[in-house]
């Protein structure tokens, strides 16, 4: 006879355990709106009157100050009366200082000049494209410049003797600048000057002629622009 084993009750399966809900956080407030501003009253522009334009204030930009006009660098007097003289006004000043024609019609041709200094440069520049003939004329002008009335009679003579054997000895006056040499010493510079110049060949001395007429009209023109247009011939 079997023994029955009695049946075990199948355990149920334990219930299901409640899912716990989390409650949701309180929604945060919402930023506080700023206070709208008032709206600005629109003011209505006056109407400019003719007493009340004098004194209204531009509405654009603040306009920058005018700049005092600037003036031209001044021009010497004597060289503003050369730049408006007429040609043969010009020209004829012009052989106060150079006796070759075509040497002052050069110069005068090229008015006006900005500057002193640019008149001078023009005419040294045509100085130096003087022909032989041009060199001849203006040679042929110059005369021996006299000593000064105060020299004693016995330089007087010395000079007058000198000027005379380099005259005979070139065919021509005896030019030299004297620009920069005090008036005491001119004499003494004059007689100094022939006496070493006479040993000179003449194709020799005719260069170092044409250097000092250069030199000689560069200073006489300076002389005559400083003192004005109508200037008698300064001395050498």
């Amino acid at each position: 006879m079997r023994h029955v084993h009695p049946l075990r009750p199948i355990p149920s399966a334990p219930p299901p355990s409640p899912r716990l809900h989390r409650p949701a956080p309180p929604a945060s407030p919402p930023p506080p709106r700023s206070p709208r501003r008032p709206a600005r009253p629109v003011v209505p522009e006056p109407t400019l009157t003719s007493d009340t334009r004098a004194h209204a204030r531009p509405t654009g930009p603040a306009a920058a100050p005018a700049l005092p006009a600037q003036k031209p660098p001044g021009v010497p007097p004597g060289l503003l009366r050369f730049n408006a003289a007429s040609p043969a006004e010009a020209e004829e000043l012009l052989l106060a200082c150079c006796r070759s024609r075509r040497w002052a019609a050069r110069v005068a041709s090229h008015r006006p000049y900005p500057t002193t200094d640019a008149l001078l440069a023009a005419a040294e520049e045509a100085g130096y494209d003087l022909t032989g003939a041009d060199l001849d004329e203006a040679l042929a002008g110059e005369s021996a410049a006299p000593p000064h009335p105060d020299a004693p009679p016995a330089a007087r003579t010395a000079l007058s003797a000198a000027h005379a054997a380099y005259e005979s000895g070139f065919g021509h006056a005896f030019v030299i600048s004297l620009d920069g040499v005090r008036p005491g010493e001119r004499l003494n510079t004059v007689l100094a000057g022939i006496r070493s110049r006479l040993g000179n060949e003449p194709d020799e001395e005719r260069a170092v002629a044409a250097d000092e007429l250069r030199r000689l009209a560069r200073s006489r023109l300076a002389l005559t622009l400083a003192r004005g247009p109508a200037v008698p011939r300064p001395e050498r």
